[in-house]
């Protein structure tokens, strides 16, 4: 039995360890999706800033494996940053039919909203994105219309709760 020598990558840009700016990078290989992709809200002493957003500087280097981000559920700390890192790393969005129409309304904010491929996904449909398979799982949050992950790779399954 030859033993696979590709690994799977999971690299939380953002959200571990603090609250919001939650986006989680998974890669195999030559394929990378996102998980979300949220902002946070500045510290007290963050005087003049209105809000802060994850460093995505290895999604722009590595922007031609990206087959797509993935969203959990429609809060700031999981969306809110989409409008400024999707003008570097313009790739499709997936997500619930409400956390894609929050998503809309915040495109069409910032005059985007006709530059973006966003996908509506229906619970207990799975998702092909280049060596992932992503199966949106129905969840209970305080938002409507949440979703689990379950990410089929080919080393295992992740399950992303959100």
């Amino acid at each position: 039995m030859s033993k696979n020598k590709k690994k799977l990558k999971v690299i939380p840009l953002g959200g571990l360890g603090e609250i919001g700016k939650n986006i989680t990078v998974f890669e195999y290989g030559d394929d990378i999706i996102a998980v979300d992709c949220g902002l946070a809200f500045p510290e007290d002493e963050m005087l003049g800033i209105d809000l802060v957003i994850p460093d995505t500087t290895y999604l722009v280097k590595n922007k031609e494996k990206i087959k797509g981000i993935v969203l959990t559920h429609g809060h700031e700390d999981h969306i809110g940053a989409l409008p400024y890192v999707l003008k570097d790393i313009n790739v499709p969005v997936y997500g619930t039919k409400l956390t894609i129409g929050l998503l809309e309304y915040k495109m069409e904010e910032h005059g985007m909203l006709s530059n973006v491929t966003l996908q509506v996904v229906e619970h207990g449909q799975t998702i092909d994105l280049g060596a992932f398979k992503v199966e949106f799982i129905r969840s209970t949050h305080s938002i409507p219309d949440s979703s689990a992950l379950a990410i089929h790779t080919p080393v295992g399954i992740v399950v992303h709760t959100s």
